[in-house]
């Protein structure tokens, strides 16, 4: 009875293997994956944990740069509006300067230019999620309303500028603290823009010269103002350029994950047919080899 007893134990054994098989059949139907542990395929499971964290850093640095894209378009729409308004308070100061204006004219000149700093101010203040876009990492406002000041306002933000990881070797910076957008020494917006408005009525404005000398402070400032919106210009452009490689990148990792471990659904299909016939065949070979086996013992 020994050689009936390792025949049997041969015969369990090929049948769960055969059911082994069927069942990992049945889980690549059912999930679309041929690799669905790790001891189906150490090699393409090790790959594919790379490939796994590869793409989750895409994930991340994905939000990172729509969030960063989001802020930078928003300081450069702001920009867009200061930059106009600067040109506009050239229009209004080279007017003020012809000799065919009177003080009447000037004193209404001087109260465009002071809604001008006023609406520059505010565009200065502008925030992004609750958070002001030019406070330079402070919480609160970047500008306040200060009596004490020439130009009746004064920066309170902070001077931090930050950068954010868009890529794996690629950070680019989010922002310009409002000081060095608005009041940079020699080319201040703000101050320009006040001189402007006090050289039109000093004297009942009768001072062209310095009318004159006011409107190319603004233009001065205009043209600084110009050079740090063409830095968030480039910004976008970088932004959207690595938009376009991480959405790219994306769609290469999961291709190349799902050809490691997946498998389409004919092939599965087959495989589980496949499997099903084999375990059958196994069974009906292995009941009749159990069942001759026997009878060879059997008493006559």
């Amino acid at each position: 009875m020994r050689f009936v007893a390792n025949i049997s134990n041969d015969i369990i054994a090929n049948i769960e293997n055969s059911d082994a098989s069927v069942e990992t059949a049945l889980q690549e139907v059912s999930s679309g994956q041929k690799v669905n542990v790790p001891s189906d395929d150490p090699a393409a499971a090790a790959e594919l944990i790379q490939l796994q964290a590869e793409s989750s850093n895409n994930d991340q640095y994905t939000a990172n740069t729509e969030t960063v894209l989001s802020q930078a378009q928003d300081a450069d729409s702001v920009l867009t509006q200061v930059v106009s308004l600067l040109n506009k308070a050239i229009t209004l100061g080279t007017e003020g300067a012809s000799l065919s204006y009177d003080s009447v004219d000037r004193v209404s000149i001087a109260t465009q230019i002071t809604g001008i700093l006023t609406s520059v101010v505010s565009l200065a203040n502008t925030t992004y999620d609750g958070a002001s876009l030019f406070s330079g990492g402070s919480s609160g406002a970047a500008f306040t309303a200060d009596s004490t000041s020439s130009t009746g306002y004064s920066y309170i933000g902070g001077d931090s500028i930050n950068s954010v990881q868009v890529g794996t070797s690629l950070s680019v910076q989010s922002n310009i603290p409002g000081d060095t957008l608005f009041t940079q020494s020699g080319s201040s917006v703000l101050g320009a823009l006040s001189d402007l408005s006090t050289a039109l009525t000093t004297d009942g404005g009768s001072d062209s010269a310095a009318i004159g000398s006011a409107t190319a402070e603004v233009s001065t400032a205009l043209n600084y103002v110009s050079s740090q919106h063409q830095v968030y210009g480039n910004t976008i452009t970088q932004l959207q350029s690595q938009e376009t490689y991480l959405s790219s990148d994306t769609v290469t990792i999961t291709s190349e994950a799902d050809s490691l471990v997946g498998i389409d659904t004919a092939t599965a299909a087959e495989n589980l047919t496949q499997a099903e016939t084999a375990n059958n065949a196994v069974l009906s070979a292995s009941a009749k080899v159990l069942q001759n086996t026997l009878l060879t013992y059997l008493p006559n």
